[in-house]
């Protein structure tokens, strides 16, 4: 007999406040990236060259993501949603306080840099098991027709993360001042220091939540011999393609807008480092109600549609952004960043029941991870890597135009895709669904 299942809002709380420790480490390493790594791990590049530079380091996660997808989905096939997932906190902790315990480069000099690629890269492999596990608990537990509900908590959790990632970063600018040394200096390490009390929380509401009724009810067949990522790749790998797919722009307009328009507007734009930060706290906020809202409308209407809206409406958007920020003022700003966190969210909120949904229990760890991760790596990995090296050049245009093509591309999966609400998954239902349509056939 397995123990009694956890409630679901003890399970939508676990999930949620993981994701938000997880992505917080995750986003302060974006902010640190666009506010101080140029000056203090790339000092000898000079200004433009090290914020290339540094926003190539925060790509080196997304290089990882596809690696800690594998790894730990396997992993959380074969030994349980629960095990898994403390140990991607426990992961991401130690490399976030180690890269802010970090000597930069006066003081160790090329060995500072890359101690801080290899942090980065431990980060990646932790967020890479870290989402397909969070929503994997969230939609083995729901119940079918509230999936898309109770799918969104762990996708509130970037959006919690980014406020408190901005926040923090605010609450220290305040302290040490907005042009002090001291931020340089030290301030910057706070958050990343701060983030050991987050992983003590996490822990302890994770340990309080039961293996998920699924994983359980498929305890017999996971000592198959195929392991979980050849049978994902043999039996569904246009569903890891075209799931990949269809969230690429997601991952594009959200890294644009959490990592690239942070220092876009507090180097280009001349705006102060408090004003930016003050917008992308109440910018995680609007996006992070549209996140639950779409995921509760996904409900009723179905996945597909709602993130094929999404999509079509980021085609538009992406040429319109940079002649809207490019207006200078603060409300121009607010006004790029919240629409493109808002067409982000439009899309993400569906995202943690449709990936759940399209893969069979005994390996959709694996799957669910290896689609969201490689979404990650062609639109996160890419995205703000490229706007950097578009905007030094001073053609914002061709921001628009990259934008427009993750969105086109995005659209193109997304209508070659299949509406996943009403699937079954567990195992049991799934077997009759499929003799079912033996029989009819």
């Amino acid at each position: 007999m397995s123990e009694r299942p956890t409630p679901m809002r003890r399970v939508a709380f676990a999930s949620c406040a993981g994701t938000t420790i997880e992505f917080y480490d995750f986003f302060i390493y974006g902010t640190a990236a666009a506010l101080v790594f140029p000056t203090v791990f790339f000092p000898a590049l000079g200004d433009s060259a090290a914020s290339v530079a540094s926003f190539a380091t925060f790509a080196v996660a997304f290089i990882a993501r596809p690696l800690g997808a594998i790894g730990f989905g396997h992993f959380g096939d074969r030994l349980g949603r629960k095990r898994t997932l403390i140990s991607t906190l426990l992961l991401m902790g130690a490399a976030t306080v180690a890269i802010g315990l970090l000597p930069g480069a006066a003081t160790i000099g090329v060995a500072a840099p890359i101690l801080l690629v290899t942090l980065r890269f431990l980060q990646g492999l932790a967020v890479g098991g870290e989402w397909a596990g969070a929503t994997l608990l969230a939609a083995e537990y729901a119940p079918a027709h509230k999936r898309g509900l109770y799918g969104a908590f762990p996708q509130m959790g970037p959006a919690l993360a980014f406020a408190l990632s901005s926040g923090t970063f605010l609450l220290v600018n305040r302290v040490v001042g907005d042009t002090s040394p001291a931020f340089l200096d030290w301030g910057w390490r706070v958050p990343f220091i701060a983030s050991a009390l987050l992983v003590v929380v996490g822990l302890y509401v994770r340990l309080k939540v039961e293996e998920t009724p699924m994983f359980q009810e498929n305890a017999r067949t996971r000592a198959s011999t195929q392991g979980p990522l050849a049978s994902a790749l043999r039996h569904q790998w246009k569903e890891i393609v075209l799931g990949g797919g269809s969230l690429a722009m997601l991952f594009a307009f959200f890294y644009v807008g959490t990592a690239f328009l942070t220092s876009y507007g507090a180097t280009t734009l001349g705006l102060s480092r408090a004003t930016v930060l003050t917008i992308g706290v109440a910018a995680a906020f609007v996006f992070g109600s549209i996140t639950l809202l779409s995921a509760v409308f996904s409900d009723r209407i179905g996945r597909k549609k709602v993130v094929l809206g999404s999509c079509i409406v980021a085609v538009p958007w992406g040429f319109a952004l940079f002649p809207i920020l490019d207006h200078g003022t603060t409300a121009a700003f607010a006004i790029g960043l919240f629409g493109t966190l808002a067409i982000f969210a439009i899309s993400y909120g569906p995202a943690g029941a449709m990936l759940p949904e399209m893969f069979r229990t005994e390996y959709r760890y694996t799957g669910a991870g290896m689609a969201y991760n490689l979404a990650g790596v062609i639109g996160g990995g890419t995205a703000p890597y490229l706007a950097s090296d578009f905007a030094e050049a001073g053609n914002t245009s061709a921001i628009g135009w990259m934008l427009a093509a993750f969105a086109l591309g995005s659209v193109v999966c997304v209508l070659l895709m299949p509406e996943t609400r009403h699937r079954a998954m567990s195992r049991a239902a799934q077997a009759e669904a499929e003799t079912l349509a033996a029989v009819n056939v």
